[in-house]
């Protein structure tokens, strides 16, 4: 799956991802591969990014928002 993670300055992440778990709402949550089109709100918490050869990235966020379609995976987050 493409992820690209961007707050209002900068881009956090850009690249191929196994799996993203985020710290939804109502409780964390995760997205891999070929996942279902989805919005989602974010709360305060990490974004875990697993990456292909499997090493884990984790960015601190305070909220959010991800969409998700066709493999692509977008997320603005403020941090």
């Amino acid at each position: 799956m493409n992820l690209t993670i961007v707050n209002a300055g900068s881009t956090l992440f850009a690249g191929e991802c196994k799996l993203v778990q985020m710290p939804g709402a109502d409780g964390l949550f995760e997205v891999m591969d070929h996942h279902a089109p989805i919005i989602a709100l974010l709360g305060k918490g990490k974004i875990k990014v697993q990456t292909p050869d499997g090493a884990n990235l984790f960015f601190d966020i305070e909220s959010g928002a991800l969409k998700v379609n066709d493999n692509q995976a977008t997320v603005l987050v403020n941090n």
